[in-house]
């Protein structure tokens, strides 16, 4: 029943959306073995027993890659299950990390899984944050400005289709510790982040509707 929900629901967003930059659809695997474990982890982590892995998006949380290519970052989003050499992460569950969106340095939009179903990007928030990867950064240590342009755009549409409180850098994601969106049981699990970067984040939000 969840598979064949999962796939109405793909069926059913990747018919085109009203968003100024073209979302291509590329869809990582998402088998039942991935299914059962983002159920694992809504439940291990954050004490929500589900049926279905699905989402209530509250809030969009910017990354980037530090991968240099697009198709080496699909690569390592595909498999449902997360590499070994992840050790930092390893002890909060099997499932493999991955986003809602990836873009790319030209600023192509790729649309990885459904909007609402659940991610593991970011600590304490996968429950309720839409992630958004860029592939990167550059030999600079920057995104692109097309990258810029193509977030912009893609944030102001979920705004419009999603109660979206928050937008924020995945730098600044222990932040929310104590706040009610956050549901992490685990006090020691925690990694340090500095993606996108606090220039990227100024720039994004100047230019949000």
């Amino acid at each position: 029943m969840i598979k064949i929900t999962f796939f109405l629901w793909i069926s059913l967003l990747y018919r085109g959306d009203q968003i100024g930059h073209k979302i291509i659809d590329r869809p990582i695997s998402f088998d039942q073995q991935r299914i059962e474990l983002s159920l694992d982890y809504l439940r291990d982590r954050y004490g929500l027993v589900q049926s279905e892995p699905t989402i209530v998006p509250k809030m969009v949380v910017v990354h980037w890659t530090a991968i240099p290519t697009l198709e080496a970052t699909f690569n390592v989003f595909d498999p449902p299950t997360l590499p070994g050499a992840r050790l930092e992460i390893q002890s909060a569950g099997s499932l493999n990390v991955s986003s809602q969106f990836l873009i790319d340095t030209d600023g192509t939009i790729y649309r990885l899984m459904p909007e609402t179903m659940m991610a593991r990007h970011v600590i304490g928030l996968n429950h309720c944050a839409i992630g958004i990867e860029n592939v990167g950064p550059n030999e600079v240590g920057e995104l692109t400005a097309s990258q810029l342009t193509a977030n912009v755009s893609l944030i102001n549409y979920l705004r419009k289709k999603y109660s979206i409180a928050y937008v924020i850098g995945h730098y600044e994601y222990d932040d929310f510790i104590g706040h009610p969106l956050w549901l992490e049981k685990d006090a020691n699990y925690r990694t340090e982040k500095v993606d996108p970067g606090e220039k990227f984040m100024k720039l994004l939000r100047e230019k949000l509707d």
